[in-house]
């Protein structure tokens, strides 16, 4: 199996009772909604690199609860929305995750918690977690600090009649 199908089908219960830390690259390539969104025609696109920890964490009264720990960072070429060109954009992503067992739990205690739940999945797809943090960190309006090219616009004076249906009054025909 290769190593990003095996991000597919992580068993995160067996990884916390181990070691609980795994890391590495992936190319923006494989992630196929960020990469639709990507300008990599502009220039090459870096592999992605992260890093999760999963552990079983205690709570006070409470059955130990399996967490994540997800960080990623990428230097991802997006378009700049003023000047059109290729901006290379750094998105990095630092968050917390609570594994719960059902759905309806999940939306139970989603108001009362500041993390994010997540129910937990016998094979858990690890990429599809990574793509959808990395979409969600995106900036909505990608753009350069300072844009390379000069947007200046040069125009001459705009001509306009003093009064709004001046322009109209010379197309009347005499009578």
């Amino acid at each position: 199996m290769s190593d990003l199908a095996m991000l597919r089908v992580l068993d995160l219960p067996a990884l916390a009772q181990g070691e609980g830390v795994l890391e590495g690259r992936v190319e923006a390539a494989a992630l196929g909604r960020l990469w639709e969104d990507l300008n990599g025609d502009a220039q090459p696109v870096q592999a992605i690199a992260w890093r999760i920890r999963v552990q079983w964490r205690e709570s006070t009264g409470q059955p130990a609860q399996l967490w994540m720990h997800l960080q990623a960072q990428a230097q991802l070429p997006l378009t700049c929305q003023r000047c059109l060109g290729p901006v290379l954009q750094p998105v990095p992503v630092d968050r917390f995750f609570r594994f719960v067992d059902s759905e309806e739990e999940a939306q139970a205690q989603d108001e009362d918690c500041e993390e994010d739940l997540l129910v937990l999945e016998k094979r858990f797809d690890f990429l599809d977690l990574l793509e959808d943090e990395l979409l969600l960190e995106l900036p909505l309006v990608p753009m350069h600090e300072r844009c390379p090219q000069d947007l200046s616009v040069r125009a001459g004076p705009l001509e306009s009649p003093a009064h709004p249906f001046a322009a109209l009054a010379r197309l009347k025909k005499p009578n």
